[in-house]
């Protein structure tokens, strides 16, 4: 659903939490806040100094978290000032060890990426700690006097009261939390221990280790980088920690009413109303009132996503004006720099698991930008309301704003109605959807009909007045591409000014086209109408019920050939784009991911489908596409690596960091199109029979119908997806007499295999009166265990026939395969059917 967007990564924050651990000298003595301002608490908490009489000597000390393993070998140590009687933190120097092994390969693989070693076994010098549990504790027996307390703590404590802002609110939610109660039948939450460590080091520089078990992946390792004036936070490990990789996870962990795993601990927002107006000057005012119940008690404090251009006013609980927390630690012109889009809300006492609350949010501020011509730019688009991240809810939404412009938003219009100067509509959504959003402009609007679906598409007269020419949507090596300092190409001096109108009058007629297709492929609809809005720049995003296109998929093809557009940036633009964000009404709007590690797969779907029908109309374009995926994998980075090396699909948000910043785009889109087309071309060649000698696609529809139907309103996991597949594997694709995928997954999906194919020490002969054609099928450029299911063709003259496909196994694998009595000699995948290297 969010296509071609980097999603932020937020690492160090969970809200489901409760209080177990070290308080000077014992944590669990001390009670938690339950009750009383919290404002002064995360202020002390942000900004602790190192205590001058708790300076000490310290030796061949272990601190151990799971699979996090710290030692302090020979150094000094200064803990924090106590805050409300505990002891939160610590600063070390000397010398110290860390060593942290990933539990699978992929992991390794990318902390390989980033620090060259498959092990992050590593001495340090510095190391900064912050926790809230019993590390003080711990640490006591290996501590001994010194002398030099004060010279330590006046070096040190500036750099120590710097770092402590990183994990206040973390540890101000501890604070402030009893034990938690779940709903009658609910899981045991988790204990609460958090411990974070910013090493310094001499190879790796410095870098950040967590431990937190309220965390959805509990063991996170990762660095601040910039380059080229852009910040980058590398993940270089994130997984769960070994007691939890041996629970068996219950189904409702990802398949529960609303959204994912980690937002659903607390509180679960089941409605919003939201009542709100846009002046001329684009200012935004709002109420949003948020209703759903309490499935996990004992925090006092929850956590909202809401930009941080909209300042909160008030934020009430049945009428009670409630403590919140926004930007606090963010002063002057550094907010637009690097202010967060979290509000903390504050409650008087625990919550209680199982009661309902209902809170209202007043807030106001700007959140849309004049793009010029009558086209705006709604910059926070999914923030603008206070929300708990992509969570499946109702939305009863009412906009009043000018009457000279079009608003546009999810959800089925109620009314609409003019009020002097202004206009006031009402939206209500089509069954819970993940999130909602709006658009405003200038628009002409233009309606098409299909299977009972209204299709509104809205365009502006002209494009933007600064439109810069876009960024390959595809990188290519073969890019002439100029890119400036801030990442977008300069756009050279127009002639004639593009109309989107013009072409944006096909759109709805398009659009309506592509819904009737995919309902032939994935069922019904599944909202109640689709309104296509155009917006600034090169991206698209398909919202429930709405699409925000991008101002170059108004434009004709011509029109984006005058703007300097390359052939498959203008393909995906005119035959791709749109039809990807109406696939996601399905994939995407009713079936969500459960976490970053499936973004890929609803985006591979959207965007494979729309190739699909590509493919029926202009197959040639299809295949331009397809191998302009697989050179923009090939391409190399700036720093001179292969993109297909930025890592596996599964690591979604991850992809994109100082190594690769376009990795999210580039393996996501083409490795994740790849990956679809490789099960799709499987699907058809077992199909295959006498009768349809090429093949069809029934069985592998049928099997992400059957995936669709089976997770409407829910969130998909990988393991869901390859169990739908291999419910409808046919036998000639069972590996090993086996109906199961997981070779696919393992060396594919959860890989950045990019191998090559040779055959060769082919010999045919007649065995009982039929020609039989044996070989050895080489792969290369690949891991040892990679498995690849390969076609293989027999050539007859200038003809190409299908003989069957073979599971090559590792390097070499020899195989047999009956021939017509004509084939000569045989080739692997002349149709370009598995990804490899170009």
């Amino acid at each position: 659903m969010v296509c071609r967007q980097t999603v932020a990564i937020r690492i160090a924050i969970s809200t489901t939490l409760f209080l177990s651990c070290l308080a000077c000298p014992n944590w669990a003595q001390s009670p938690a806040l339950i009750s009383g301002p919290v404002l002064p608490l995360f202020r002390e908490l942000r900004s602790v100094d190192l205590d001058p009489n708790n300076v000490s000597k310290i030796r061949e000390a272990a601190i151990d978290r799971e699979d996090v393993h710290l030692w302090l070998n020979d150094g000094t140590i200064a803990f924090t000032r106590s805050v409300a009687g505990r002891i939160t933190g610590a600063y070390f120097n000397g010398d110290g060890e860390v060593l942290i092994r990933p539990p699978d390969r992929r992991e390794r693989a990318s902390l390989g990426l980033f620090t060259g070693l498959g092990v992050l076994e590593e001495h340090f010098s510095s190391a900064y700690l912050r926790f809230n549990d019993e590390t003080a504790e711990e640490l006591r027996p290996y501590l001994r006097p010194t002398e030099d307390e004060a010279a330590f703590v006046a070096r040190y404590n500036g750099t120590a009261r710097d770092l402590a802002a990183m994990d206040a609110m973390r540890l101000a939610i501890s604070f402030t939390s009893t034990h938690p109660q779940t709903e009658a039948g609910g899981a045991d939450p988790a204990p609460d221990r958090l411990f974070h460590a910013r090493v310094g080091t001499e190879r790796l520089g410095t870098f950040d280790v967590y431990f937190d078990t309220r965390a959805p992946e509990q063991i996170i390792v990762g660095q601040t980088s910039i380059v080229h004036n852009d910040t980058y936070y590398d993940l270089w490990m994130s997984f769960a920690m070994r007691s939890a990789r041996t629970e068996t996870l219950s189904s409702s962990r990802f398949h529960g009413p609303t959204g994912p795993a980690w937002t659903r601990d607390f509180l679960q927002v089941s409605k919003y109303t939201i009542h709100c107006a846009i002046d001329r000057g684009l200012n935004l005012s709002a109420t949003a009132e948020l209703a759903g119940p309490i499935s996990q008690g004992g925090t006092r404090i929850l956590l909202f996503e809401l930009s941080r251009y909209l300042q909160v006013k008030s934020v009430e609980l049945d009428g009670t004006a409630l403590e919140f927390i926004q930007n606090e630690s963010i002063e002057g012109s550094q907010l637009s720099r690097r202010g967060n889009d979290l509000v903390a809300v504050v409650f008087p006492r625990p919550l209680v698991a199982g009661s309902q609350l209902a809170l209202k949010f007043t807030y106001a501020g700007s959140v849309l930008s004049d793009a010029g011509n009558g086209l705006f730019y709604v910059g926070a688009r999914g923030t603008w309301y206070p929300n708990r991240g992509i969570a499946m809810a109702d939305y009863d939404i009412t906009f009043r704003f000018p009457q000279a412009y079009t608003l546009v938003a999810t959800g089925r219009q109620i009314s609409l109605e003019q009020a002097g100067a202004e206009s006031m509509g009402h939206w209500i959504s089509d069954g819970p959807i993940p999130i909602a959003g709006f658009n405003l402009g200038r628009y002409v609007k233009t309606t098409a009909m299909a299977a009972g679906v209204e299709i509104d598409s809205y365009a502006t007269h002209d494009v933007e007045k600064e439109a810069p020419q876009p960024l390959p949507a595809i990188p290519l090596p073969s890019s002439q591409a100029s890119v400036t300092a801030e990442g977008v190409r300069a756009t050279p001096p127009r002639e004639v000014v593009p109309s989107p109108v013009q072409h944006g009058l096909s759109l709805a007629a398009g659009a309506a086209e592509t819904i009737t297709s995919l309902e032939r492929m994935f069922g019904p609809y599944p909202f109640s109408s689709l309104a296509l809005t155009e917006r600034p720049g090169s991206d698209s995003q398909g919202w429930p019920g709405m699409i925000f296109l991008s101002t170059y998929v108004y434009l004709s093809a011509a029109q984006r050939q005058a703007e300097h557009v390359p052939l498959p940036d203008n393909l995906l633009y005119g035959e791709v784009m749109m039809q990807h964000e109406i696939a996601h009404q399905w994939f995407g709007d009713r079936v969500s991911w459960a976490s970053y590690h499936e973004q890929w797969l609803l985006e591979a779907i959207a965007n494979y489908s729309a190739l699909l029908l590509l493919e029926r109309r202009q197959p040639a374009d299809a295949q331009i596409l397809m191998q302009a995926y697989r050179r923009s994998l090939a391409a190399k980075s700036k720093d001179g690596l292969p993109n297909v090396q930025a890592g596996p699909v599964t690591l979604g948000i991850r992809l994109s960091s100082s190594k690769f910043p376009t990795g999210y785009e580039v393996i996501t889109y083409g490795r994740g199109t790849w990956l679809m087309h490789m099960l799709r071309e499987m699907f058809r060649d077992a199909s295959r029979s006498r009768e349809e000698p090429e093949g069809n696609d029934t069985v592998f529809l049928a099997a992400l119908r059957t995936l669709y139907e089976r997770y409407q309103g829910k969130e998909l996991t990988n393991a869901d997806f390859e169990q739908a597949l291999e419910a409808a594997l046919p036998k000639p694709l069972w590996f090993e007499n086996h109906r199961s995928l997981d070779w696919f997954f393992d060396g594919w999906v959860n890989g950045t295999a990019f191998p090559h194919f040779e055959i060769q020490d082919i010999r045919i002969a007649t065995q009982a009166g039929k020609p039989i054609a044996s070989a050895t099928l080489r792969q290369l450029a690949a891991p040892d265990d990679l498995v690849t299911n390969i076609p293989v063709y027999g050539v007859a003259g200038d003809k190409k026939i299908y003989l069957g496909r073979i599971f090559a196994e590792g390097p070499e694998t020899r195989f047999t395969l009956p021939v017509p009595a004509a084939v000569k000699r045989l080739i692997v995948d002349p149709y370009q059917t598995v990804l490899t290297a170009p």
